[in-house]
């Protein structure tokens, strides 16, 4: 029983299994040591890494990411945050593969615009298309539209990747029928990125039938950023137990707990 709850929890993306199903960010905490603890706490294999704005040793010269969460440790997911084309996307890319001494599982990213972050779908299509034939392994953020999610797949990517509210909004799963038929679609995982506030929030996701979810500012930007990543932790596998154990249905009456028949009086 035991061997198969841990195995409930466990995930795979691109042939290589995780123990966890909550991956985390690691920008906006106070400082590095922050970063660790929460990332620790959080139980999280895979950690986001932005390569435009961390330092994971373009500066030797400055504190590196890798210090605090090592690759030995972690597995770093270089991400393209900050990229608004299809083009910065790939290079930005190409430089976390040099870094990371041929690293190929990868977040892409590109966004609309700033005021909103919400994807730009034709250049993050584009930008996809280029890193699979370069060999990359790509996880990829994109809006909650069912079939811009079918191209994603088609064209090659390893993990899709919705939104379920916009980025850093805490807003939670605004749409919960557009992310149900994505599930229902797809063959790779399904990971909710961006818009989780709380710990109802990612359970929600997980009952749902994702298969994961990533976060970072409802983690870093909490009161106590370490006790929500636990707290987020615990969520994300409620959440999975409860889509396998299987909800009852919803009823407009009541139904007694307990029988009716054999009753004593």
């Amino acid at each position: 029983m035991f061997d198969n709850y841990a195995n409930d929890h466990k995930l795979t993306i691109a042939g290589t299994t995780y123990r966890s199903r909550l991956l985390v960010g690691s920008g906006k905490y106070k400082d590095l040591a922050q970063t660790r603890e929460a990332t620790l706490a959080s139980g999280a294999d895979i950690i986001t890494v932005a390569i435009r704005r961390v330092n994971i040793g373009q500066d030797p010269n400055a504190p590196s990411l890798l210090e605090v969460v090592p690759p030995s440790e972690f597995t770093i997911l270089p991400n393209t945050a900050g990229c608004y084309n299809a083009k910065d996307a790939v290079y930005t890319l190409q430089l976390a593969r040099e870094l990371l001494n041929g690293h190929k599982l990868v977040k892409l990213e590109v966004l609309g615009d700033e005021k909103t972050l919400f994807p730009n779908m034709p250049e993050t299509l584009k930008a996809a298309e280029t890193l699979v034939a370069d060999g990359f392994d790509v996880m990829v953020y994109c809006s909650d539209d069912p079939i811009q999610a079918r191209m994603l797949e088609q064209i090659g990517c390893v993990a899709i990747m919705p939104l379920a509210s916009l980025i850093g909004s805490g807003m939670g799963i605004l749409n919960p029928w557009n992310l149900s038929l994505i599930i229902e679609q797809a063959s790779v995982p399904v990971i909710v990125d961006a818009g989780v506030g709380t710990a109802s929030d990612a359970a929600i996701a997980m009952e749902l039938g994702c298969d994961g979810v990533l976060m970072n500012t409802a983690i870093a930007g909490a009161r106590d950023p370490v006790r929500m990543a636990r707290a987020m932790k615990l969520a994300v596998e409620a959440g999975r137990d409860a889509f396998l154990a299987g909800r009852i249905p919803k009823r407009f009456a009541a139904s007694p707990s307990s029988p009716m028949a054999g009753r004593v009086a």
